[in-house]
């Protein structure tokens, strides 16, 4: 299961280059036909060892889109819409997670024991509708006018100007300072609030706090529809509240969860108590990180910088999300797991990062809400 993890480690940092100079219409078809292998080899795989490499070429892909596809809508969006256009990248990923689960149900028992081979082939089908539609979309107007420099492009506003730097300039250096720590900072506190732990490890947790193992995955699946429908609240509302203000309100409503779900856990309290604070935690990731991470970072680097910038943060992300996957048996699994009869001081961990995390947004966050993207570009 990691392997895919790690190649979203590697398609994140090492697609910024390729995107740039190739496009982002092109990278995003390239990205189809990773999927598209990574799904036909997956379901005949012979073994393990070319299991775990098909995998991991579907993770370079989801790396990879996860610094082209943001780049590509905030491009080709005006400002008074970007922000919820963009937003629609992590809604699809929650809604994509969900349509799985009913994929592999609907799936389960009609191959036999080989059925799990129909459930990841089944991915086949949307990557080649994907690699087929593509082909229909135009190049960011964006790119164009920054990559070719052709007479008569006309860009979304026609009064503003693209920024002409030497696009081999290196992404780290001094005028850039201030994107690269934003990009730094909400990757960061995005998998340090802990929405990985909780979304991949709902069923143990549910476990813990006495549920049986057949609730647990009722509680999970319930997890992820109230994922799903902040998702879209968050969308609604990215470009009337703007980012900033998501972020106050999830980083509030991250404290209130944590520190009540790690009570929960200390103090004994009912499984009901600790799925109604959970459900608060998943809604307010949903509405605040959730829906902002990928718009913020597509918006705050410079058209010439704008895909390295991405994977920077993209990169940041993924490699938390890796590690913190990687460790968090260490704490819960198993009879040697350091919290698996309490695990409360993991949540209240999480918690007081989230209170530092309100204390940056509130310090060091900008408001990108219905600003052009060049106006952003001189800002920074």
């Amino acid at each position: 299961m990691s392997m895919a993890l790690w190649g979203t480690v590697v398609g994140a940092l090492a697609s910024g280059r390729p995107i740039e100079r190739y496009g982002r219409k092109t990278s995003l078809f390239v990205i189809g036909l990773l999927y598209l292998i990574s799904a036909l080899g997956s379901a005949v795989a012979p073994d393990p060892y070319s299991f775990s490499f098909f995998r991991f070429i579907g993770g370079v892909g989801v790396g990879a889109s996860s610094v082209a596809a943001p780049a590509y809508i905030s491009e080709i969006s005006s400002a008074s819409v970007r922000g919820r256009r963009v937003a629609l990248y992590q809604f699809n990923i929650v809604f994509g997670i969900f349509v799985a689960f009913i994929s592999n149900y609907l799936l389960e028992g009609v191959g036999g024991s080989m059925d799990w081979r129909l459930m990841l082939g089944a991915e086949a089908i949307p990557a080649l509708v994907f690699c087929v539609l593509i082909r229909r979309i135009p190049q960011s107007p964006r790119w164009l006018a920054l990559k070719e420099d052709e007479a008569g492009i006309e860009l979304i506003d026609s009064n503003v100007s693209i920024d002409q730097k030497n696009t081999r300039a290196g992404l780290f250096q001094h005028d850039l300072r201030k994107p690269l720590m934003l990009a730094f900072f909400i990757a960061f506190f995005n998998q340090w609030s802990g929405i990985n732990f909780i979304l991949y490890y709902a069923p143990e947790i549910m476990d813990i706090s006495g549920l049986a193992s057949k609730e647990s995955l009722w509680s999970s699946i319930f997890i992820g529809l109230v994922n799903l429908v902040f998702t879209v609240l968050g969308i609604n509302l990215i470009d009337r509240l703007g980012r900033r203000q998501l972020l106050i309100l999830g980083s509030i409503g991250y404290i209130l969860s944590l520190f009540a779900v790690a009570y929960g856990f200390k103090q004994d309290l009912s499984s009901t108590y600790l799925l109604v604070f959970l459900c608060l935690f998943i809604a307010s990731h949903a509405i605040g990180q959730g829906a902002v991470i990928w718009v913020f970072i597509s918006e705050i680097f410079p058209t010439a910088y704008r895909a390295r910038g991405q994977a920077f943060g993209s990169g940041v992300h993924w490699v938390l999300a890796a590690f913190i996957t990687l460790i968090t048996p260490v704490f819960l699994d198993g009879d040697n797991g350091i919290f698996k009869d309490n695990p409360w001081p993991i949540f209240a961990f999480l918690g007081g990062l989230m209170v530092v995390q309100l204390i940056w947004v509130l310090w060091k966050v900008p408001e990108t809400k219905g600003v052009e993207l060049e106006e952003i570009q001189q800002t920074m």
